[in-house]
């Protein structure tokens, strides 16, 4: 499983509207994971003082470091 699959799949399992979550590498820099939710997801994916996120970035990068890829961001951002 590779980092956008893995993050595609945390972050599905925690949203309601799985549908409307997608998951992609950054055109530019490979190191970066965007996250697009619906707003009413944002919340839930965030978590109350960005503990969702944290914990979500911190499995993702124990990932990347154990098929040695380095430092990934992931950004999270609600669909307009």
């Amino acid at each position: 499983m590779n980092l956008v699959e893995l993050t595609e799949y945390l972050v599905k399992s925690i949203a309601t509207d799985s549908a409307s979550v997608t998951v992609k590498k950054n055109d530019e820099d490979d190191s970066i994971i965007e996250v697009t939710v619906s707003e009413s997801d944002l919340g839930a994916v965030i978590g109350r003082g960005g503990k969702t996120a944290n914990a979500i970035r911190t499995l993702v990068q124990a990932a990347a470091y154990t098929n040695n890829q380095g430092r990934v961001r992931i950004n999270i951002d609600a669909k307009k």
